[in-house]
């Protein structure tokens, strides 16, 4: 035989570790609380986040709204512009005498529609433009906040 004596806890010299119930219920029961309280701080930055993101989506959705009037005001003022430029060249050509008057007339009528169209679509591009900014600008703060909190973590 060998110096050591085959026993339950031991085999050919070596202590085979014992099995503790109550040890391994309460390492169990440690664990299981870390997990719960890990999810339920998932859970709470879940919901901060989402309650931001909505927020955000409020904000741009009334942005666009208030941004949509203004455009469709700016749109408006530029077709009636446009109106009361045609029916006044209307006017001043049912008053030519001559052809040569008529296309005098006629020529910087076009020359001055297609300046005006030009302005205007820089004033409709700008007005335009602040808006995607302006509508963006809640959703884009949401997303780099965001971002910048899944660094620091």
């Amino acid at each position: 035989m060998s110096t050591a004596e085959k026993t339950p806890d031991t085999t050919e010299g070596t202590a085979l570790p014992t099995f503790d119930p109550s040890k391994a219920a309460a390492e169990f029961r440690a664990a299981a609380e870390k997990g719960v309280e890990q999810s339920k701080e998932v859970l709470a930055k879940f919901k901060a986040g989402s309650e931001e993101a909505q927020k955000a989506l409020e904000s741009s959705f009334e942005t666009a709204k208030a941004v949509g009037s203004d455009l469709s005001l700016k749109t408006i003022a530029v077709l009636r512009a446009n109106t009361e430029a045609a029916f006044s060249h209307f006017e001043a050509l049912v008053a030519v005498k001559s052809p040569s008057e008529f296309v005098e007339l006629q020529t910087a009528f076009v020359r001055k529609q297609v300046e005006t169209a030009v302005e205007q679509a820089k004033e409709l591009q700008a007005v335009a433009t602040k808006a995607v900014v302006d509508v963006s600008k809640p959703i884009k703060s949401a997303f780099e906040k965001a971002v910048k909190e899944l660094k620091v973590a």
